[in-house]
């Protein structure tokens, strides 16, 4: 053997002896795969949101308009106040009529895309549905704010199809016309609906592409009518999707601040809310007390939804 190769392989010796180590023990492996990704997430994301939640117990001076490090539980006492509860209670409102209304659209594009669709049809509906995710955000809220406005193509289709006394009745304003629509809570679900509904039919379509036909082929043969194989056998099944799904539009509904300031009525969201305490009036306590309404709300809503098995579909 030459010295060249004595070398080489002496040099070698130290990774093959890691190599061994690592194949033996397969979980030291894992840890060093996922040590540094975790040390990043806690650090800069954990890191930064428990800061913020400590600067929820800071003491904001409104004379002076300064924060100071005096400890108190205010902020987190002034969630309960009427004013305060009232913005919590409508974000909520708001992000499960959202869920729910999103499920109800979605569920049949998905089940058309899942069960009968193929090749380049399929193809073509998931760039149909993940299209409206490649445009800005901010492009898609301006889009319907003229939607929606006063001459927009909603007033057009509301005087066309004869809808504006249903409106009417349904918004409890007189003289509705588009630029009522884009005044009221019923342009802002219908915006948040368009703008999540992507999040929603993925992950049904997904939950339904797993179904077996040779369920769908024995409950047709025990003789259930297609009502009762939907509501039986395709609906339970697809329950974690839909599950996964609402995940994304309740989590993503209530913490926005983009759309109830451009499409609706005056009045705070909770995203809306921390944004104004913390940009416009500086209250930075005030803030951070807020940002745990949605924390504690989706940590609740994630244990509802994990019994229905949402993780499983993710």
């Amino acid at each position: 053997m030459s010295t060249q190769a004595l070398v080489q392989g002496s040099g070698d010796a130290p990774l093959r002896c890691v190599s061994n180590l690592l194949y033996r023990r397969p979980n030291l492996y894992l840890t060093l795969l996922l040590v540094p990704p975790l040390i990043w997430f806690g650090a800069i994301y954990l890191g930064s949101l428990l800061t913020l939640l400590w600067q929820g117990f800071y003491t904001f001076d409104d004379f002076t308009m300064a924060v100071t490090p005096d400890l108190t539980l205010g902020n987190f006492a002034a969630l309960l106040q009427p004013s305060n509860l009232d913005i919590i209670l409508r974000t909520l409102g708001m992000a499960v009529a959202v869920s729910i209304a999103s499920a109800i659209v979605a569920f049949p594009i998905a089940y058309y895309m899942a069960r009968y669709t193929s090749g380049k049809t399929k193809a073509f509906f998931y760039i149909a549905v993940m299209l409206p995710m490649w445009a800005s955000y901010i492009v898609k809220a301006y889009a319907w704010t003229l939607l929606l406005a006063k001459g927009g193509v909603a007033q057009w289709f509301i005087q066309h199809l004869g809808l504006e006394a249903p409106l009417q009745w349904l918004l409890g304003v007189p003289g509705v016309g588009g630029s009522t629509l884009s005044t009221s809570h019923l342009g802002r679900f219908l915006v948040f609906v368009y703008i999540w509904l992507p999040f929603m039919i993925l992950p049904i379509q997904a939950s339904l592409e797993r179904l077996p036909p040779s369920l769908l082929q024995a409950s047709a043969d025990l003789g259930a009518t297609p009502r009762q194989t939907f509501m039986l056998v395709i609906l339970p099944l697809a329950v974690p999707g839909i599950a996964a799904g609402s995940i994304f539009t309740f989590s993503l509904t209530l913490g926005d601040f983009i759309v109830p300031q451009l499409v609706g009525p005056p009045g705070y969201f909770v995203g809306s809310m921390v944004y104004a305490q913390q940009g416009a009036i500086g209250n930075l306590p005030m803030a951070a007390a807020f940002t745990l309404v949605p924390i504690v709300l989706i940590a609740i809503y994630l244990s509802i939804v994990k019994r229905l098995g949402a993780f499983d579909a993710l």
